[in-house]
């Protein structure tokens, strides 16, 4: 029943509500990376600088770098046991634990049949959500027995950004934001109105059109805009009730109240 209400705010994301979103400030700090990736629950910060990956803690910084796959294209916390690495370049995907080992390598170019990925995310138990882009689908990938679990129609229009939890998998391209079920199946093709990426907190999505973030939960009707001041959205995230929004100098921490 949740989740139905979560398809039904899909389907009239732009609208008026009596709801409002409100963000109120709690912090600013100055911080100088290439691209943060994520903060977790313990204010763990993850991000990319120099082309290594880093997971800084209260008490100690540690990093992985692997300068023979090139730039790191994407890397995914929502697992934090098996954080995944994409080099897209080289066509290949690192695994590693929450130490930041690498604990499994997936090098695409080897595997039968061929697959060339532009976008990867985590999924349940050993598998990944990768985009095939010669078969132009979205694919459920174990990476440990080298079977694809699950696929989708083929996608026509250009993916901007994938992100997906353990239950759905969200699939944002230039024309449509797709919703998937972990097994692949199609719960909902919604025209993308100019957003370009994407972030999630459980079953809430948050999107992005130029300096200004919608987002929704379960129990609401349509997306509806966060009120906030005036700033530069380079890169924003969502912990709990916490947004954080990076403009490549300054880390904005604010609380999100429905009022």
């Amino acid at each position: 029943m949740k989740y139905t209400q979560f398809l039904v705010l899909l389907c009239c994301f732009i609208g008026t509500s009596q709801t409002s979103i409100t963000a109120s400030l709690i912090d600013s700090k100055p911080l100088k990376v290439d691209s943060i990736v994520a903060i977790d629950n313990f204010e763990s910060l993850y991000y990319i600088t120099n082309n290594t990956f880093y997971k800084k803690t209260k008490n100690k910084t540690l990093n992985y770098a692997n300068v023979q796959l090139g730039n790191i294209t994407s890397a995914n916390t929502f697992n934090p046991l098996k954080i995944n690495l994409f080099y897209k370049d080289f066509n290949t995907a690192i695994i590693l634990d929450n130490r930041l080992a690498e604990i499994f390598k997936i090098d695409f170019n080897t595997k039968q049949p061929y697959k060339y990925v532009s976008h990867i995310s985590t999924g349940y138990d050993n598998t990944i959500w990768i985009f095939n882009q010669d078969l132009l689908q979205l694919e459920l990938y174990d990476y440990k027995s080298n079977t694809t679990r699950a696929t989708t129609m083929p996608i026509q229009s250009k993916v901007l950004d994938l992100k997906s939890n353990y239950n759905y998998c969200w699939l944002l391209t230039e024309n449509y934001l797709y919703t998937y079920t972990y097994t692949g199946s199609l719960l909902a093709k919604v025209k993308n109105e100019g957003f370009t990426a994407m972030g999630i907190v459980n079953e809430t999505l948050i999107l992005n059109k130029g300096n200004e973030l919608y987002f929704s939960q379960p129990e609401q009707e349509q997306f509806k805009s966060i009120a906030l001041p005036q700033l530069l959205i380079k890169q924003f995230l969502v912990t709990n009730q916490t947004l954080y929004i990076y403009d490549k100098e300054t880390l904005t921490q604010f609380h999100l109240k429905i009022e």
